[in-house]
């Protein structure tokens, strides 16, 4: 029997999905299982790993009875995973010391304020790409090594294992191959972005041990054989990992210098194929590797909008405007504008270009006239511009505008949405038949590492694009509404 099909493994937040794919993008079958959330301390946020891994076994299980598919027909295993989440086990049988530690946790916010005050913000950047904060791995592990019973010590000796989750899984599905893939490792602060190692003097910053880290390896390649995971027989090669972001960027095939993607979820993530080297950002964006194929690596710059589609659920369960988040569309286009509305959505704060996390959020323009639909557009206005933000610090540090930009995640289906993205932002926006971008590109990138495809061109077949939204709006109108925001952002920030 040909082993022709592709396994994503897309292990995510709050639940995990899998699905079974052929060659040309199309899913035979899909399954996604939930685990629970939990929130010991005011926040800390983490996961049990033993709970993840059974929403793996549980998810891969369903695809494969829903695509009706024989587990051998799998020719290769992609994986990609909600980045920096942090896990530590044990080498010998593979048993947790403790909860995984999830990316949203803040626990560590004193140790990166006590790194900062002696004087290693600047290293940290210059060396990793990324900012010190909780939310990347390194100080994640640096808190389990020091407050799990005897973990320092146990590293030492080499009997401890780190990984984030992708490294957690190959080790589970393979056996005990204790790898990790370049994306992950550029979002630990513990990788060197010109050499793609580990960097000595980050360990030395963070108090790691070399002996606890896994090898970095390619996104697309070889990597691991299954072991013993239940739904699939043993020997099928785990060929491609990437970040979920780096994933949807790839699964988006942004293969170009100045291609961009946007996954627009709860808040909303941008990253930019900055090509062959790493840049280092004017505006406090982030620099991270976006694949790496063979000897090709591929950097990225990446932004974040930390209230997008979680604007429109306030809108639902704060307000009341709308009773699902999928009335929005109808409502805002109830109107032909916003009528001078202009909502930010800084429910959380604001992060890049402005990293102002005081500032609030602000609704203004109102006047006697203002209805429900006039604020409903204003707020699918208000998340395009914080993504056309992002777009504007990307092309000033590469030094020319992007000029297309795929999309993916729920809020992508919004047409109306869709289009003012483009109008604002003056680019043309590419929205695919299916928005799971992030596990398409996890088969894409096993497709390649297997030789399914002989290269990343080949794998791009599996990403078609569904509707093309192009620039409408003339440009003193664009310029109009990028005025009003402004000083919006202003009165935003003003308040903090």
């Amino acid at each position: 029997m040909a082993a022709d099909l592709l396994l994503a493994i897309d292990q995510g937040t709050t639940g995990t999905t899998a699905l079974v794919m052929d060659t040309t993008g199309a899913t035979l079958g899909r399954s996604t299982h939930e685990f629970a959330q939990h929130f010991p301390e005011p926040g800390w946020v983490e996961h049990e790993p033993d709970e993840i891994w059974d929403s793996v076994i549980r998810a891969v299980g369903d695809a494969l009875r829903a695509a009706s598919a024989p587990a051998e027909r799998i020719a290769a295993i992609g994986i990609t995973n909600q980045r920096e989440t942090t896990l530590v086990w044990e080498r010998a049988g593979g048993r947790p010391i403790h909860r995984a530690i999830v990316w949203q946790d803040r626990r560590t916010a004193a140790h990166c304020a006590e790194l900062r005050a002696r004087g290693h913000e600047a290293r940290v950047e210059k060396t990793t790409g990324l900012v010190l904060d909780p939310y990347f791995s390194g100080t994640k592990l640096t808190w389990l090594l020091e407050h799990v019973d005897g973990a320092r010590a146990r590293a030492e000796r080499g009997e401890l294992a780190f990984g984030t989750v992708d490294s957690f899984l190959v080790w589970r599905l393979s056996g005990g191959t204790h790898v990790t893939d370049v994306t992950n490792a550029s979002r630990t602060l513990l990788m060197d972005l010109a050499t793609l190692d580990w960097d000595p003097s980050m360990l030395e910053i963070l108090r790691v041990p070399r002996s606890v880290l896994p090898k970095i390896v390619g996104s697309a390649e070889r990597i691991a054989t299954t072991r013993g995971f239940p739904p699939l027989p043993d020997g099928i090669p785990i060929a491609g990992i990437a970040g979920d972001q780096q994933a949807a960027l790839f699964g988006q095939a942004c293969f170009a210098v100045g291609d961009a993607k946007c996954t627009y979820g709860t808040g909303a993530f941008v990253l930019a194929n900055i090509g062959p080297a790493p840049i280092q950002s004017r505006f406090g964006l982030l620099t991270t590797v976006g694949w790496k194929i063979g000897d090709e690596v591929t950097f990225a710059l990446e932004g974040s909008a930390f209230i997008a589609g979680a604007a429109v659920q306030w809108l639902r369960d704060g307000l009341g405007l709308v009773k699902s988040a999928s009335e929005i569309e109808a409502l805002a286009a109830e109107v032909a504008s916003s009528d001078g509305v202009t909502f930010v959505p800084a429910l959380s704060g604001l992060g890049a270009p402005y990293w102002d996390p005081d500032a609030r959020g602000v609704i203004c323009g109102l006047t006697r006239g203002t209805k429900a639909a006039h604020l409903a557009r204003a707020t699918l206005e208000g998340i395009a511009l914080e993504v056309n933000d992002l777009l504007v610090a990307m092309g000033e540090d590469l030094g020319k505008p992007l000029s297309r930009m795929r999309v993916d995640g729920g809020a992508a289906a919004n047409d109306l949405l869709m289009q003012y993205q483009a109008d604002v932002a003056r680019m043309t926006i590419e929205r695919p038949r299916e928005l799971e971008s992030t596990a398409r590109g996890a088969a894409m990138l096993a497709g390649v590492g297997v030789g399914l495809f002989r290269e990343k061109g080949d794998a791009a077949r599996m990403s078609k694009a569904e509707r093309t939204f192009r620039v409408e709006m003339p440009d003193s109108d664009r310029d109009a509404h990028r005025r009003r925001w402004a000083d919006a952002v202003a009165r935003a920030r003003s308040r903090g």
